[in-house]
């Protein structure tokens, strides 16, 4: 696999995929606190731990993404490139796929880095303020709506992802392209 489809895969089906699965449990953890079960006094060290790894999972999701893929992804084409080695230009050309990335890339610059946030702060809610959410079934309520914030923007983001890179993948032509030889 060439620079750039490593990082892309990295991007999405390990850091992405994983906090995916996380948010989904984090939603499930949630709902077993809003409906009021026993609420431990304290979360368990390896709980904790899986908590704050999942937001690092997700925070290094986004960083790779907006700092790493999405240059790529926009590389500017210049004469004579193949359009094809250009993903942005190559979905644009289309009248087919021009809305994968009016809408998809677009969606998915936005909404992508809304998935973390929701997630931290229901991670901090469950880890540092545990008594409060004891006694404060709001502050549950608001656990649970950062959680499926969380879910929904990373299944968005997830998506639209899926969808753009298997429309138009980023490939190593496009650095060949910005380095001098």
């Amino acid at each position: 696999m060439a620079h750039h489809a490593v990082w892309t895969e990295l991007h999405g089906l390990f850091f992405g995929a994983f906090f995916l699965l996380a948010s989904y449990a984090l939603l499930l953890e949630s709902l077993r606190y809003h409906r009021h079960l026993p609420l431990p006094e304290t979360l368990p060290l390896w709980e904790q731990a899986y908590l704050a790894g999942a937001a690092i999972f997700g925070w290094a999701a986004v960083l790779t993404g907006t700092f790493l893929v999405y240059p790529w992804y926009r590389a500017p084409r210049t004469a004579g490139d193949d359009i094809r080695m250009h993903p942005r230009a190559f979905l644009l050309s289309h009248a087919s796929t021009a809305s994968l990335h009016s809408v998809g890339m677009e969606w998915k610059e936005h909404i992508a880095l809304i998935a973390p946030l929701a997630f931290t702060a229901a991670v901090f809610l469950l880890i540092r303020c545990r008594a409060a959410l004891r006694e404060h079934p709001a502050l549950r309520l608001g656990v649970l709506t950062f959680a499926t914030t969380a879910l929904f923007a990373t299944g968005v983001a997830a998506l639209t992802g899926a969808f753009l890179n298997k429309s138009a993948p980023v490939t190593d032509a496009v650095s060949s392209f910005m380095v001098a030889p």
